[in-house]
């Protein structure tokens, strides 16, 4: 029986989506086995890559992340993390793609290199862990952002982005190993979609997106194809999003921090049935 090449080969960019200067999406040769019959595929897979974070020359976190969007997740990254407290304190942004990976340079206000350098967080990002890296225990649970927001959101616009949010998920469609953060106004509308394999990675993605919009983060909600974790409800706190849909559950910490910071939480989203579990009085 012959068996599938080890390396896969790489798949054309405009078949890709690509959208950066590596390529989010790789073939793979592969054996299906459908009941007693098995042939040869070339199966899309999600790739994966190492993506440093660099500040003034400086190596400051390096996160496993879907070679896409790559400065939309840079900004974001330093938006939620605290790195930088508005988007103009990111004075010039390049992409450099390695041998080892993607290196993200970036050059930030003075005061904000300064502020990061006194932290002294050395990161290491795991697509599905949030923590890797932190150095100790108030780093790992910090206080959430408080949200002030007077934003309704009518039950039916709320299930008009879940409906919409498969038609969003390109990537994932392809691979089906993409979490998705979308961003969608008081009708429902999705206005903005970021796909990532790590969860985190997403929503850091889309924030970058609003804040380079411009967006009015006060006037609409976040929707998540992923569980509710806390470090989520964090990044939605300090880019001002008060209101969070997430397709799975969601952690007891995470609903605490919502319920701290002003944010409606909602969980086990489905057309026809969800969990509103902070501040329901968002919900009309």
């Amino acid at each position: 029986m012959k068996q599938p090449a080890a390396k896969p080969a790489k798949l054309d960019p405009a078949q890709a989506g690509a959208t950066g200067r590596a390529e989010p999406v790789v073939q793979s040769p592969a054996l299906r086995w459908r009941a007693e019959a098995r042939y040869a595929v070339v199966d899309p897979v999600a790739e994966e890559a190492p993506v440093a974070m660099v500040y003034n020359g400086i190596s400051h976190a390096v996160m496993m992340a879907t070679p896409a969007d790559i400065e939309d997740f840079a900004l974001g990254f330093s938006l939620s993390e605290g790195i930088l407290n508005k988007p103009g304190e990111l004075y010039d942004i390049e992409v450099r793609e390695t041998p080892a990976g993607l290196m993200v340079e970036m050059e930030i206000a003075t005061a904000r290199f300064a502020r990061l350098r006194e932290r002294r967080r050395s990161l290491a990002g795991r697509t599905g862990c949030g923590l890797c890296g932190i150095d100790s225990l108030d780093e790992a649970v910090r206080p959430a952002a408080p949200v002030r927001s007077d934003f309704r959101l009518p039950l039916a616009a709320l299930r008009r982005a879940l409906a919409e949010l498969p038609e969003r998920q390109t990537l994932n469609r392809n691979t089906g190993s993409l979490h998705a953060a979308a961003w969608a106004d008081a009708t429902g509308a999705i206005v903005a979609a970021r796909e990532d394999i790590g969860r985190h990675n997403a929503l850091d993605k889309l924030i970058g997106n609003l804040a380079k919009a411009q967006a009015d983060t006060a006037q609409g909600f976040a929707l998540l194809s992923s569980r509710l974790s806390y470090e989520l409800v964090q990044k939605a706190a300090a880019a001002g999003i008060p209101l969070v849909v997430a397709i799975s559950a969601p952690t007891a910490l995470a609903l605490s921090m919502a319920e701290a910071s002003g944010i409606t939480a909602v969980g086990h989203a489905r057309a026809d049935s969800l969990m509103v579990y902070t501040h329901p009085e968002r919900l009309i």
